[in-house]
């Protein structure tokens, strides 16, 4: 295979860079895959990315795609003789660190490989020769130049393409692989030759599973699931080694001078001399072993990494677990996340731009559950989250409160009724907060709770009086008619609207509706709706997007003449979730990535995925946006991406317009000059210090807006001062500043 190295430049954008840019990756990296000791820094590969610790500073750097890593999902990390940190991904990826530089250089022949199964799963460093153990067999790789030696596909009897978990050189080539072992025979050169390899099958070894070897005492010793078993040579066979571990898994050992150390479980022994030492024992199950040059000694595990010496547990702040079922931002600007459901929750997380902290049933003893699968930032300054059968929590500042069958009306699943499963909350114009009940027993799927702490529970007449399951997505219009999905096929399946035309114990007033294939949807298999700044339904399934407009006729007519449309430039896509931006941009979330359209999807704006852009995974499970900053949150499986735009709520007023850089340097037009503090609509016009019209711009419609440095006739202005005159679109109300250009 011929080198190939991609320059950072995969990482740009193929969309205008204003549409999103200043990006940021927040994984969970505690499942530690494979660590190493060097420079007195210990350098990790999770599932999440890459970390750094620091031992003489005790901080960290961490890396994702934001930072240049390209492989997110990492299994292996290794040091080349010339300092540089090896990084191999599940999808094929290397990634080569220089430390000095922070800047990465990428080998990418592995991942554009025609193999179906391409995970790096193991580096061994000899001289200049990185041996790298993959998915499909073994290949050798300059680490100066980065050029392949060559690939090994057929060891022996196994299989052709056969997965290699590890690789090792004793002045022969050993590769481990879920069948056995292959080792290189005595002066074999060809190595691609299936006859230059013996094969000891498990079966042959007496054992299921092989996880690591070493070279102790000029003998090969090997970690099963039976023990430890060394190789004699004379007879090509393994014997037990230590019956003190016979039929005792051993996860992994290590050699360092004349001592092996051999991890079982959650213990670490030593051995040497004959003698056999029990080091250490864990509370948590250990799963690899790495030594400092002074020997300290480190464990890692699906909990970060244990540094024996302190006892000490090292791993960088962040998300509890990638998982980004449902998200919202409060008006603080915290990030509030419900991480799932049946059993895979992990609590509620909470961002606010620096520090994450996670709330669960161990270290919050109000909440009574793991699963949280819904969260909503209220208008009335609290955050709710829906549970997987505990009811609801109210979170206001520091006070956690929960609502579940016993202090309200609610019921829970006909098959268990103290089973209240909430999929949705949101307020009314009155904030009143309206609550989802997935499967009610009762067949009230929709309770009220007011701001005096009264309930109310409410029948919707288009459920026929039904006990309908798989409820979800509540959103609340400006006429405050509530709109949620069914995905109960057996039931009543589409999309329900209702509105109890502000009179809570009469029924008789109550409007509602089912809108399903038969009346205009693409599809039923809904994923998310949203309501856009017009007032419009935006409704995204398996087959595209619908737009539900005219929506006051549900209150105004007694028949309501609702217009259906289809979005003609998602019709193609199958749609995971939708965000409206300040500006009425929509996001929105594919299976291919994400995609951004203009207010009424006419046109496609810009097209995010992995390979485009620093998005850490196309398949994203939710979408939110921060309007006071226009921060884009999406939570994908292997972690959030959080990235800026233009799209920025505007001021209800001016007062005072922020424009930078000031001076502002223009040589080719590619500079922009921000101006932010506008309100909504605003208009801009550029004038001379001799007060000509220079340019008049047409803005965004948000907070900020942008000037090229040109005039009307595109060409760059000349150096002076320049005044910025802002004014709202009837001009009744104006704002002044000023910038000096300065052209190159």
């Amino acid at each position: 295979m011929k080198k190939i190295i991609f320059s950072l430049l995969i990482l740009t954008l193929m969309v205008n860079a204003q549409s999103a840019s200043n990006w940021q990756n927040y994984s969970d990296l505690k499942d530690i895959r494979d660590f190493i000791f060097g420079n007195n820094r210990i350098w990790s590969a999770s599932s999440g990315g890459a970390f750094e610790y620091n031992l003489s500073e005790s901080n960290y750097n961490t890396f994702a795609k934001a930072e240049g890593l390209l492989g997110t999902d990492l299994n292996a990390v290794t040091i080349d003789l010339g300092g540089k940190i090896w990084f191999g991904s599940k999808s094929g990826t290397i990634d080569v660190l220089n430390p000095s530089t922070k800047k990465f250089s990428y080998i990418s022949d592995i991942y554009n490989s025609d193999k179906t199964n391409k995970g790096i799963n193991y580096f061994f460093v000899k001289g200049d020769t990185i041996f790298v153990a993959t998915d499909y067999g073994i290949s050798l790789i300059n680490s100066t130049n980065f050029f392949f030696y060559d690939s090994y596909f057929k060891l022996g009897t196994l299989p052709s393409n056969q997965k290699v978990n590890k690789v090792f050189y004793f002045s022969k080539v050993y590769a481990i692989t879920d069948d056995g072992i292959a080792i290189q025979k005595q002066n074999a050169t060809n190595l691609s030759a299936p006859e230059s390899w013996d094969v000891f099958t498990n079966n042959a070894i007496g054992v299921t599973r092989v996880f690591d070897l070493a070279f102790f005492n000029n003998e090969i010793i090997i970690a099963t699931n039976r023990g430890l078993y060394r190789y004699l040579p004379s007879t090509q066979s393994w014997e037990r080694f230590l019956n003190e571990f016979t039929n005792i898994s051993v996860n992994d050992i290590e050699v360092v001078q004349n001592k092996l150390f051999i991890l079982s479980s959650n213990k670490i022994y030593q051995f040497s001399e004959n003698n056999l030492t029990n080091l250490y024992s864990s509370e948590i199950e250990l799963k690899k072993i790495s030594f400092s040059p002074n020997y300290d000694v480190a464990a890692s595990s699906n909990k970060g990494i244990l540094l024996l010496k302190d006892n000490s547990l090292l791993l960088p702040n962040g998300p509890n677990a990638n998982q980004f079922a449902n998200m919202s931002v409060d008006n603080n600007g915290n990030l509030w996340v419900a991480t799932g459901k049946d059993g895979t929750g992990k609590g509620i997380m909470k961002f606010d731009g620096k520090i994450w902290n996670n709330f669960n049933r161990l270290n919050t003893p109000v909440l009574l559950t793991d699963d949280y699968y819904s969260v909503y930032s209220g208008n009335d300054g609290r955050t709710y989250t829906g549970s997987w059968g505990s009811g609801f929590a109210r979170i206001n500042n520091s006070v956690i409160t929960r609502f579940d069958v016993a202090n309200t009306p609610m019921v829970g699943i006909p098959i268990d009724t103290n089973f209240l499963v909430i999929t949705g909350l949101a307020n009314d114009s009155k904030n009143n907060l309206w609550i989802l009940n997935h499967w009610a027993g009762d067949g009230n799927p929709l309770a009220l709770l007011t701001p005096d702490s009264s309930w109310y529970l409410f029948k919707v007449p288009a459920g026929q009086g039904r006990i309908i399951n798989k409820l979800q997505n509540l959103v609340i219009d400006q006429y405050d008619t509530k709109w949620y999905v069914s995905l109960d096929a057996q039931s009543l399946k589409g999309l329900f609207y209702f509105n109890e035309n502000k009179t809570f114990n009469n029924t008789a007033d109550d409007k509602s509706g089912l809108i399903t294939e038969s009346t205009g949807l693409n599809s039923t298999d809904i994923s998310d709706i949203k309501v856009d700044k017009r007032g419009d339904i935006w409704v995204g399934s398996s087959r595209g997007v619908n737009i539900i407009s005219n929506t006051s006729t549900i209150v105004n007519l007694a028949n309501p003449q609702l217009r259906i449309t289809s979005v003609f430039s998602l019709r193609q896509q199958s749609v995971k979730a939708i965000a409206v931006d300040p500006l009425n941009q929509k996001w929105i979330a594919t299976a291919e990535g994400l995609l951004l359209v203009n207010s009424d999807g006419s046109r496609v704006l810009a097209t995010l995925n992995s390979k485009n852009s620093p998005l850490l995974d196309d398949r994203i499970e939710s979408l939110t946006i921060d309007e006071k900053t226009g921060r884009v949150y999406v939570g994908t499986f292997l972690g959030l991406n959080v990235f800026e735009t233009p799209a920025i709520k505007p001021k209800d007023k001016f007062d005072g317009l922020f424009i930078y850089p000031n001076p502002f340097v223009i040589q080719d037009g590619a500079q922009l000059i921000t101006i932010d503090g506008l309100v909504r609509d605003s208009e801009i016009k550029i004038l001379s210090a001799s007060g000509n019209l220079v340019r008049k711009l047409e803005t965004p419609g948000g907070r900020v807006a942008y000037w090229d440095g040109k005039d009307d006739d595109q060409n760059l202005v000349s150096s002076g001062i320049y005044l910025i005159i802002a004014s709202d679109k009837d001009a009744n109300n104006i704002e002044i500043g000023k910038v000096a250009v300065i052209r190159k």
